[in-house]
């Protein structure tokens, strides 16, 4: 029988392993333009714990009680829907269980660019999109600029390093340890600074680019976007894409630094990737060509098991992962 991870109860702060339940779950019989797909692979990403919270947001909560849902990448073994067959690799968002019954309309057929499956959760998944748009269409970072990057280890934020070193930009990075900024140095990244060195991140930052920064690519917020609003140049752009500074946590942030947007014309805009879900194939150009130039890397830290999720996704937040973190199932 088939098994998923059901929300039990809203955290307050970082969640724990009581907030979840494993529970076998009923799948139906197939109906026409439906798949039945055995996942191999779930993610955890960050803005799941957002939708812990019974709060209205860009997606809806999880339900007390229900299946929790999440990226994942699987194989179909059953298909009642035209264009899909038996031993299809698809992605889709019935995650955190092993097996589920899709609408074909939700799922997408993996296209062959010569990467492994897992890598449409990460660099070439919604990370990766996340990285590319935001740096690109939402930032408009061109060649020559300065960007600094916040979590610059992360899925999303090494893709953003070695996009913005494929299209000739500077690029400052911050991660915690030395393991991870040397990482980040070898994707390309010009100077980095380790959060975790005892520095202030606005002092490390100021030492960093002392010419200024002309785009920030913000997953963290707190200290990092004080930080980058005291160094900003002026219109520097910022792409506000994440804020897990804050996710387990109801305290305000103080930005000592925020009236200098007025005075230096920053833009602060957030985005959300679904945005740019039209623009897919040109997404997946650029990152096929700059794959096969051998101008991309990917990191993945891998947890084994379906019964290791809650463990994976609180790992997010701890740091424990390099690039993407991912559960094989």
């Amino acid at each position: 029988m088939a098994k998923a991870w059901h929300l039990e109860r809203r955290p307050r702060g970082l969640p724990g392993n009581e907030d979840f339940a494993l529970k076998a779950i009923d799948l139906p019989d197939l109906a026409e333009g439906q798949i039945r797909v055995a996942n191999r692979w779930l993610s955890v990403d960050p803005y799941m714990r957002g939708r812990m919270n019974d709060v209205k947001s860009y997606v809806p909560p999880f339900q007390l009680g229900e299946p929790m849902q999440g990226g994942a990448v699987g194989e179909v073994v059953e298909s009642k829907a035209e264009g899909f067959a038996r031993g299809d690799l698809v992605q889709h968002m019935e995650g955190w269980r092993d097996e589920a019954v899709v609408d074909a309309s939700r799922a997408q057929k993996l296209p062959d660019i010569g990467v492994p499956e897992q890598a449409f959760l990460g660099q070439l998944g919604m990370p990766g999109m996340t990285g590319y748009f935001g740096l690109l269409s939402v930032a408009e970072a061109k060649p020559g600029d300065t960007v600094f990057v916040s979590a610059a280890a992360g899925a999303v934020g090494s893709t953003v390093v070695q996009v913005a070193k494929a299209k000739g930009m500077t690029v400052i990075g911050s991660a915690g340890g030395k393991e991870k900024c040397d990482w980040v140095r070898s994707l390309g990244a010009d100077r980095m600074i380790d959060y975790k060195a005892g520095t202030s991140v606005v002092k490390a930052l100021m030492e960093a680019a002392p010419d200024g920064i002309d785009v920030y690519f913000d997953n963290v917020g707190g200290d990092h976007l004080d930080a980058a609003l005291a160094v900003a140049n002026e219109r520097a752009r910022f792409a506000i894409c994440g804020m897990i500074d804050i996710y387990n946590s109801a305290e305000p942030t103080e930005l000592r630094y925020i009236a200098r947007i007025i005075g230096a014309r920053i833009r602060l805009q957030g985005f959300i990737v679904s945005d740019f879900l039209s623009r897919m194939a040109e997404f997946y150009r650029d990152m096929g060509e700059w794959t096969k130039a051998g101008k991309l890397q990917r990191e993945e830290t891998v947890v084994e098991g379906l019964e290791k999720m809650p463990d994976a996704f609180l790992g997010l937040f701890s740091g424990r992962n390099m690039g993407k973190m991912l559960v094989r199932l």
